[in-house]
């Protein structure tokens, strides 16, 4: 029998840690990890922050996952579908494609880190906006690999120039962007597409709330790769599936770098229900639109900035009751809010965002919630 080893007791002293980190490859070391939006676990907060849908997925998810399961959870003890097959060919079929145009990640976010193993180091780099996603460049430190950061003014209008002659392998383009919500036309996607030398990824973790995609261009465009996600309009955010449509060449390296079981038998049944039922999810993408765009008036009517979104959120410039705005003021909201319970965005790092909150689309009642204490803050702040 084997005897057990004894943790050492007590905290680890500051020598201990340095020796630890010192063993690790330097750019790990030197690492910042990404930072998600807080996620309280004691009831009462009406939770804004994080884009997650606000209405419970398809009821056939939950039937799909209890036959997965089965009465004894037999099913458990096995492996998953190493590919993903009967979810790569239903996505196929959805967008139609075929399945070898289709990868399944563990969400989204592994679709984003397998691009990064494919097409990024320290002497091809990724390039990508700024604001943007905030975990490409995170993606791109434990690649080791080298970045080319573009930025945006104000006005949100892509550098179209800029982003072709950034000299990347691979570009990352979020659209709609996060965090203003503003989504970019085909027209300018084919044009990057048509002087672009390296891959385009267009990331749409947010087009079912749009009026346009990219999905379409891909016939036409082998470089470009279009990436998606269940979190969002499918509520499957606790599932984390996500995918990647391209060419079957592109498809088959991220196969190459991708685990062999990276997706779950209980989160494959659940993507599979939750794509087949297309009623409820057109319902669900309705309602978020609605009430986004009731609230894209609510807040133009008072006067505060807001960007034209065409994702489940918004993006505001909060103005006090003086009519200032700025980072201060931002932050004097966000800090309100949260006092009562009330969790939304705030981005203090750059100089575009600092001044405003991204606001994730509830439903009408955590809107109303929000809003009333938006207008306490005015009056108190």
């Amino acid at each position: 029998m084997r005897t057990a080893v004894p943790w050492p007791s007590g905290p680890a002293t500051d020598v201990e840690n340095s020796e630890l980190q010192s063993l690790a490859l330097p750019h790990v070391a030197k690492l910042h990890a990404y930072t998600p939006g807080l996620q309280p676990t004691e009831p009462g907060w009406t939770k804004l922050n994080t884009n997650e849908c606000p209405y419970p997925p398809s009821p056939r998810v939950a039937e799909a996952v209890r036959r997965e399961v089965g009465e004894s959870g037999a099913s458990l003890r096995l492996y998953p579908n190493p590919t993903s097959g009967l979810l790569r060919a239903a996505i196929a079929a959805h967008h139609g494609l075929q399945p070898a145009n289709v990868c399944i990640g563990n969400g989204s976010d592994e679709i984003l880190n397998l691009l990064m193993r494919c097409f990024c180091r320290p002497d091809r780099s990724a390039g990508f906006m700024l604001p943007s996603y905030s975990l490409y460049p995170v993606l791109v430190g434990v690649q080791d690999g080298a970045s080319t950061v573009i930025p945006f003014d104000r006005s949100m209008k892509l550098p179209l120039d800029a982003m072709i002659a950034s000299g990347s392998r691979v570009f990352f383009l979020t659209s709609p962007n996060a965090p203003t919500g503003v989504a970019f036309a085909n027209a300018d996607i084919e044009a990057i597409l048509a002087r672009f030398d390296g891959i385009l990824v267009v990331d749409e973790a947010y087009a079912p709330f749009a009026r346009e995609n990219a999905v379409g261009l891909l016939a036409r465009h082998p470089r470009l790769v279009v990436v998606r996600t269940f979190s969002k309009a499918y509520a499957l955010a606790g599932i984390r599936v996500g995918y990647a449509l391209a060419h079957p060449d592109v498809i088959g390296l991220l196969d190459r770098v991708r685990d062999s079981y990276n997706v779950s038998r209980l989160s494959q049944a659940a993507a599979l229900a939750a794509l087949g039922d297309t009623a409820y999810h057109a319902n669900v993408v309705v309602r978020v639109c609605r009430t986004r765009d009731h609230y894209l008036k609510v807040l133009g009517d008072v006067g505060w900035f807001t960007y034209p979104s065409q994702a489940n959120f918004l993006f505001t410039e909060p103005r006090n009751a003086r009519g200032e705005t700025g980072p201060e003021v931002a932050k004097s909201a966000y800090d309100y809010l949260c006092a009562h319970k009330v969790l939304v965005r705030h981005f203090p790092s750059h100089a575009l965002t600092a001044p405003f909150l991204r606001i994730s689309v509830g439903t009408d009642d955590e809107m109303l919630v929000l809003w009333q204490n938006l207008q306490s803050w005015q009056t108190h702040a």
